[in-house]
């Protein structure tokens, strides 16, 4: 182990040596050349070898202020992927198999391991501890600039959309890929291990506990940029998938504004961040009941309760099911007052989802499947959601008559008439 340490101490030493004082500053063709070289440096010493040495602290710190700060989109893939590859190769947490002599019985329980050392990209402390931490410490992330970097990606799908292709709209989509990825590795195993031994303390120090139960930001607020900006990149990525070629009229000039890279590469990479986008929302909730249940509770606050009650008025709508919510899409007030609130295609994306969490549990066939929950499959038929979810949607185009259906909204409607044909 001590000889591992010197071994990284010197690796250290001459990997950071290849940057000079003024590597984040001058912006010119010696120093990018310096970084791609740092940047091979530490893939030569890390990667390459089958005993290689995990980069040190501030070796990662470097990478990861190249990824942030850099214009140059040889040196942004380059440090993105490499940071990639690195949590790959050596994961902050993780799953390890206990020895079977060690346990009291012939199970192999798994057991989780947290590098507590390991460098992250994201620190969430009190302001007394951000003012007392390093000053490099303030290249992390915390919540309000995990925040921040995703409402700035939504003022650039929002204004911009394809037009302007920038290298710093590339940029923060790939380093909002990283960042999630960085919260999926350190969530999966802990979650992983937790359904095993009920042990929420787990969950509690994860990343993703301290990003989103932070008070530094709106909970609801990122909720709702994140999937603003989901609806505005499928938007995007339906219109390129049926012609991935640019404008000929435009091309020359989208070119003298960026380079010819960044305009090919800028599909995939909003591809790529939107599915980012939905790992980071449903990472919790990959099982049916639980999204559900959150779509469910999502709805509930921008649905108005009526103040009193009289004898014309017809039974309150259950706003705690599924079909609760959807027979309040279907009045049109009730629906106007949602989508004034949240978006048609944040609706529609909501709505798709939930139907599919539906048709999860109801193809279960099991009580225990749903007992946890708010919403019982039991309570409604298959047949009224279809009807509802449809009924749902034509009250959004009444609404909206220029709305355009998302591709999760035209499947769900598909599935829906689908199920209502096999019925009748």
């Amino acid at each position: 182990m001590e000889n591992r340490r010197i071994r990284s101490r010197g690796i250290e030493v001459n990997t950071m040596a290849i940057l000079d004082a003024s590597g984040f500053v001058k912006a010119t063709q010696d120093l990018s050349d310096d970084r791609i070289t740092f940047l091979e440096a530490v893939r030569s010493a890390s990667l390459v070898p089958d005993n290689g040495i995990a980069p040190t602290y501030k070796m990662f710190e470097a990478i990861f202020q190249i990824l942030k700060e850099e214009n140059s989109l040889e040196l942004i893939m380059s440090s993105y992927q490499l940071l990639n590859e690195l949590d790959k190769r050596y994961p902050r947490v993780y799953t390890s198999k206990v020895e079977l002599s060690k346990l009291p019985s012939p199970s192999n329980a798994p057991e989780l391991v947290v590098v507590e050392e390991a460098w992250s990209p994201f620190m969430f402390a009190s302001d007394s501890e951000r003012d007392g931490a390093n000053k490099n410490s303030g290249e992390s992330f915390d919540s309000t600039s995990f925040h921040l970097l995703i409402q700035d990606l939504v003022k650039v799908v929002v204004q911009t959309k394809s037009e302007e292709l920038e290298t710093k709209s590339l940029r923060n989509m790939l380093l909002l890929q990283y960042l999630t990825s960085v919260l999926e590795g350190d969530f999966v195993p802990r979650y992983s291990i937790c359904k095993d031994i009920m042990n929420w303390n787990l969950l509690r120090e994860s990343l993703l506990n301290m990003l989103l139960g932070s008070r530094r930001i709106s909970y609801k607020g990122l909720i709702k940029d994140c999937v603003s900006i989901m609806c505005e990149m499928s938007h995007v990525h339906t219109e390129i998938s049926h012609d991935i070629r640019l404008p000929e009229n435009s091309a020359v000039e989208q070119l003298e504004d960026c380079d010819a890279a960044v305009a090919i590469s800028f599909p995939e990479v909003k591809k790529c961040t939107c599915i980012a986008l939905q790992k980071l929302l449903l990472m919790v909730f990959n099982e049916p009941k639980w999204k559900l249940e959150l779509i469910i509770q999502y709805f509930q606050k921008y649905i108005a309760k009526p103040s009193t009650r009289t004898r014309q008025s017809s039974d309150p709508i259950d706003d705690a099911t599924y079909d609760g919510i959807l027979k309040s899409f279907s009045n049109s007030n009730c629906a106007k007052n949602i989508i004034k609130k949240i978006s048609a295609e944040v609706a529609q994306l909501l709505l798709a989802h939930a139907f599919q969490a539906y048709l999860s549990l109801s193809s279960q066939h099991s009580a225990e499947s749903i007992c946890q929950s708010k919403e019982d499959v039991r309570e409604s038929s298959l047949v009224e959601i279809c009807k509802n979810i449809i009924s749902a949607f034509t009250n959004l185009r009444r609404i909206d008559e220029n709305m355009e259906i998302l591709p999760s909204g035209k499947e769900a409607l598909f599935t829906a008439a689908t199920i209502l044909s096999t019925k009748s």
